[in-house]
């Protein structure tokens, strides 16, 4: 059974940059053989949940302005998997929910930054899936819970996205780690470790400084759908990290 995984994508700058998570990501990628991924990824969120389902090879997308030239010059060629892509589609659509396919659409920043350093040969087949942020937690955990028999076929599901995402607050000069992004995590930390579903579920309420780690949900709900995606909840922090103040790269395994 292959885990599945949250993980942080951060700033598209990582693509290009060998810090201590790629590094991190490098290795995990080694230890981790999937048949292939399926990938939630918080750069395209749709009413609908949308799966590329096309088996050929991606286009590249670059949905940011404003990086250096060489970050517009990375490839990631990997190619799909209709298969993989049939097998979410039956999934969810079992539990009753609603999907598209979609057959053009390249892998957007959320997914290759990541992939590129998981798997830098670009060699196994990759499923993108939107998100949709209005919904509740409570239906990001169920969308997860309609895939989790995947993880025992040796297929990867990874959310990505980022706990604390505020680009409004991020100090590009700043060396220390602001208290307010590290109790938030601490408090999510907690809830999840505990199993404390009613806690998650009213975030917004009760977390401390949820109002600034959580301004938009897009790079929060994958956190869930990869929680609840797993046969058993055995969550393990596997890499926790802060950048530019209050960027977080908490990461876990479930």
């Amino acid at each position: 059974m292959i885990k599945p995984l949250f993980l942080a994508h951060g700033s598209p700058m990582m693509a290009i940059e060998e810090t201590n998570y790629t590094k991190f990501l490098n290795n995990l990628g080694n230890n981790i053989n999937p048949k292939a991924i399926v990938i939630f990824t918080s750069h395209w969120d749709n009413n609908l949940l949308t799966i590329s389902s096309a088996d050929s090879v991606y286009n590249t997308i670059y949905d940011f302005y404003g990086f250096p030239d060489e970050l517009y010059k990375i490839n990631y060629p990997a190619k799909g998997s209709s298969i993989t892509a049939t097998k979410v589609e039956n999934k969810l659509t079992a539990e009753g929910i609603r999907v598209e396919k979609n057959m053009t659409r390249g892998l957007d920043h959320g997914s290759w930054t990541i992939l590129k350093h998981l798997y830098p040969k670009a060699n196994i087949p990759i499923v993108q899936v939107s998100i949709n942020s209005t919904l509740s937690i409570e239906n990001q955990i169920k969308i997860g819970n309609a895939l989790n028999s995947l993880a025992c076929e040796d297929i990867l599901i990874i959310g990505s996205g980022n706990t604390v995402h505020n680009l409004r607050l991020v100090d590009f000069e700043s060396k220390v780690t602001d208290a307010w992004a590290k109790e938030f995590d601490d408090w999510l930390i907690q809830k999840i470790e505990k199993n404390d579903l009613d806690s998650l579920y009213n975030y917004k309420n009760i977390a401390p400084n949820a109002n600034l780690a959580v301004p938009t949900a897009d790079h929060f709900v994958p956190l869930f759908i990869s929680l609840g995606s797993t046969p058993k909840l055995t969550p393990k922090i596997i890499f926790r990290d802060y950048q530019l103040g209050n960027l977080s790269y908490l990461c876990f395994e479930f």
